[in-house]
């Protein structure tokens, strides 16, 4: 058993008296020391050397973390330039891990310590600290793990690789949330919520669906591997629903950046975008129930339908509790940025912004529920809200600085799985395991994608093609949250199994799956080069019914939901949308003119990129604010319309065909103060191309809910 001393100050009573019998059976070691004499003087000397060397072989460690960053990113840029696609930065990453571990294990050496003493001590578990008196001074020694009788000449060996192995919360509580809140920070929200109703049912539906089928999968391969004697220790049916949930989690980062390089369909990137995202938090809370399920009785890995019920009820109350506190965390901010000045100094709101945001993570895992989910509802909260209070500086700084500790964060932890696969100490690889569970994952995946690719078909007018279907298929890579959620835990001979399992499945996947990208898209036929905003901004001003279509296709929840946004959570916690003073009932006017910032009746009358963004794909809610649009030509004619607007009120919006030609324009226009001056979408070397649109027709003027700004 190695341990690491601490000279303790002062000792607690009850402390030394519970550890009592371990101090008497380490009587030799005073002895020894009275024996050789040895001085406090020199003891602290010792003591020291040790500490400064325990400091440089630490700073040596990060250093070689950091060395490994530096030349992914050097080989990163040569393959961008030669724009070599087959292997994206993240597995180059776990080469270069791999090669440092090689070196780490095999080619260095630590010769041993003088100092070490092996002692025996007859106790029947494993304290994690021992008190033991030395001379009359205690000291601390804390379990740093077991040490197999077969190498016990390797103990320095051992020491050095442990040095270079992280406590499995550091993943969780300093890597993980930066890539989570970027991954909701970033999200393109246009697209994700056209494509809401089909990302939840594969996030959620699919999830959970892919779990069952690998763990009863791994279920029959595991009792095959009992029946043959291939089992060396304890694994049961919640070991393997275990197994199921953290492969389950998806991360196709490397496809991802492909499609995003190559502008692939825009609905294929965020189905895999939304999944991915929305994916991990589930398979963390399905862990977490699997985990927490305890049927009553002596046997805890029997069937008990009450177990299974709070299993499910925590489930939900961990997810519920976890999206909750990470909007409020997100609201909070928003109104703290809302209604102060810090606007006025960029670098204290960024570190604000960032502080609460990281804050929400750690808020969430203190009160018991998922740091994961609230984080990742934090950053889709804070992209809504707080980023329109934020000024200029601020919305450039916090975007690129959560873009770059993603990066850095990703490729540390690839990097560190490579490095893994050698410096860990408890590997257990199984043939027979590790053969099933490559088949449970991809015909989990499949039971996943295809089924509910079926049923979303049924109510989609935009279909979920089988080319489509293929490539999501190939596209379930497994990532940072699949070896997080693995090494977080590897005491037990099932765990230790898993753990290393896991690595060989993120390793095939990402080198694998991910380099074959390319030759899949060109085998299923997949268009690349996709304009997302000139395909759909264009089909919509040539054709009205399409658009009309769109209005039909939206999903209701959402159009509600958007009404209720946009008339009264926009104007709360932002700057931008309508004055409360203009939504809500004359009683509330006071209120309304307390919550209404200076600055939002200045901004009245604007309409803002993320509000187009949705409008445009949700026909029935409008808010167009311009009296007047000048549209200029190519050749830099310009033209003035007077047209008469309406916006929507509370109750609902217009769905004239007017309105349809309206919003079909609104993406290329800039909305200034109440005139919308139109860009020419034309090449000024070509003949301007002009679209005669009807004109709308006037608003009915007895109906009270529309007014013209």
């Amino acid at each position: 058993m190695g341990t690491t001393p601490r000279h303790l100050v002062g000792v607690k009573p009850s402390r030394a008296r519970l550890l009592l019998p371990f101090l008497s059976t380490l009587v030799l070691v005073a002895s020894r020391g009275e024996s050789q004499g040895v001085s406090p003087a020199m003891d602290n000397v010792a003591t020291e050397r040790m500490a400064e060397e325990s400091h440089r072989q630490d700073s040596a460690n990060l250093l070689i973390f950091i060395m490994l960053l530096t030349l992914t990113i050097l080989t990163i840029w040569l393959f961008k330039h030669r724009r070599f696609r087959f292997l994206h930065e993240t597995g180059l990453a776990m080469i270069y891990g791999l090669l440092v571990g090689v070196i780490l294990r095999f080619g260095v050496h630590v010769p041993q310590s003088t100092s070490d003493l092996v002692l025996s001590c007859a106790v029947n578990a494993s304290p994690a600290t021992l008190l033991v008196n030395v001379s009359g001074r205690f000291y601390e020694y804390t379990l740093k793990g077991e040490v197999s009788r077969s190498k016990g000449h390797q103990v320095q060996d051992d020491e050095m690789l442990r040095k270079v192995t992280f406590d499995p919360e550091v993943f969780f509580n300093i890597l993980l949330p930066p890539i989570i809140f970027h991954a909701g920070y970033s999200l393109k929200r246009r697209h994700f919520f056209r494509n809401i109703g089909s990302i939840l049912a594969y996030a959620f539906f699919g999830t959970v669906i892919s779990c069952f089928v690998i763990g009863l999968i791994m279920y029959g391969v595991v009792s095959f591997m009992k029946f043959v004697g291939q089992l060396g220790g304890d694994f049961f049916f919640t070991d393997c629903l275990f197994f199921g949930a953290i492969v389950s989690a998806t991360d196709p980062v490397t496809v991802l950046a492909i499609f995003n390089e190559l502008k692939v369909d825009v609905d294929l990137y965020a189905l895999l975008f939304g999944e991915s995202v929305l994916n991990d938090a589930v398979a963390i809370v399905l862990s977490s129930s699997i985990v927490a399920y305890q049927p009553a009785g002596d046997n805890s890995h029997s069937f008990e339908g009450m177990a299974l019920l709070k299993s499910l009820g925590l489930f939900l109350g961990v997810f519920s509790g976890s999206f909750a506190l990470g909007v409020a965390t997100g609201v909070m901010t928003a109104l703290v940025t809302k209604f102060t000045k810090l606007r006025d100094f960029p670098l204290l709101e960024t570190a604000l912004f960032f502080l609460m945001s990281w804050s929400t993570f750690l808020l969430a895992e203190a009160c018991g529920f998922t740091g994961v989910v609230a984080v990742l509802f934090c950053g889709i909260t804070q992209a809504h809200y707080t980023y329109n209070n934020l000024s200029p500086d601020s919305q450039d700084r916090t975007k690129q600085l959560f873009e770059l500790l993603n990066f850095l964060a990703e490729n540390f932890i690839f990097s560190y799985m490579g490095l893994t696969l050698f410096s860990f100490q408890s590997h257990v690889f199984n043939p027979l395991f590790i053969i099933g569970a490559f088949v449970a994952v991809f015909l989990g995946r499949a039971a996943n994608i295809y089924p509910l690719s079926f049923l979303l078909n049924l109510g989609r007018k935009n279909k979920i093609g089988s080319k489509l279907q293929h490539v999501m298929m190939f596209a379930g890579l497994r990532g940072a949250m699949t070896f997080a959620l693995s090494i977080r835990d590897t005491a037990t001979y099932a765990r230790q199994m898993m753990f290393s399992t896991t690595l060989l499945i993120v390793f095939f996947t990402v080198w694998i799956c991910g380099g074959g990208t390319m030759p899949m898209l060109s085998f299923m036929s997949i268009p690349v080069g996709v304009d997302s905003d000139q395909e759909h901004s264009g089909s919509a001003v040539l054709d009205g019914s399409q658009r009309r279509n769109t209005k039909h296709e939206s999903a209701w929840p959402f159009r509600i939901w958007y009404n209720f946004d946009h008339n009264y959570l926009k104007p709360l916690l932002t700057h931008s949308g309508p004055p409360l003073t203009a939504t809500l009932p004359a009683c509330c006017g006071p209120l309304a003119r307390c919550l209404t910032s200076p600055q939002a009746y200045e901004n009245e009358g604007q309409l803002f990129d993320d509000d187009s963004d949705f409008i445009l794909n949700d026909a029935s809610v409008s808010s167009m604010y311009a009296d007047v649009t000048v549209s200029t030509d190519a050749s830099g004619s310009r033209t003035v319309n007077r047209n008469r607007s309406s916006t929507a009120s509370t109750g609902g919006g217009p769905s004239d065909e007017g309105l349809d030609h309206e919003l079909a324009l609104a993406e290329h226009e800039v909305a200034i103060r109440g005139t919308r001056l139109v860009l020419p979408m034309d090449d000024p070397l070509e003949p301007p191309t002009t679209v005669t649109l009807p004109p709308p027709p006037s608003p009915p003027r007895a109906d009270p809910r529309r007014h013209r700004l």
